[in-house]
């Protein structure tokens, strides 16, 4: 096994769990936009702002690439959107790589959310209900590429059981 790639929507826990799963596991984690954003020496916001969505998912998919194609093992976790753009739910399965979906009901992801708003552009702007069915709507649109993962977790509890959870899957 050299990558262990996590997905999910926004706010799943993707960073938190990688962190924690990456100490156990004693493999580095890269989170994909911060990696994004030191190749690019811009924030992803920015790129958003400055050159469009179209270039970012170029840039994201090349990142993508050349973390899939380096020999080191490590854990990767993914943007929320990426496996949706530019055939990376492709990229999901292949030599060395598992795949995990860190799959959350609308109700977590809510309750996740709702705490860290302001800094999410997509629902900074938005009452609690057209959050709820902005996620709602989002989480189906984007269910076909998610389920595209070799496993699927759920993170509809604590993170010590979701890590035991992705333990039992490497170790199947």
């Amino acid at each position: 096994m050299s990558k262990i790639i996590l997905l999910g929507y926004m706010g799943s826990g993707k960073s938190t769990i990688a962190k924690s799963l990456s100490k156990i596991k004693q493999l580095p984690f890269v989170d994909l936009d911060n990696y994004i954003e030191e190749k690019a020496k811009m924030t992803i916001k920015n790129i958003f702002e400055t050159k469009g969505e179209i270039y970012f998912r170029k840039l994201e998919h090349q990142c993508f690439l050349e973390l899939l194609d380096n020999d080191q093992d490590y854990i990767i976790g993914l943007g929320g959107g990426t496996p949706c753009y530019a055939n990376n739910h492709e990229l999901l399965i292949g030599e060395g790589r598992i795949s995990i979906y860190l799959k959350a009901s609308i109700d977590t992801l809510f309750n996740r959310l709702v705490l860290e708003k302001s800094q999410r552009p997509l629902i900074a702007d938005k009452t609690d209900e057209e959050m709820k069915e902005f996620i709602a709507i989002h989480l189906f649109e984007r269910s076909y590429f998610y389920n595209q993962a070799q496993y699927t977790v759920s993170v509809d509890q604590s993170v010590d059981l979701i890590v035991a959870d992705i333990i039992k899957v490497l170790n199947a």
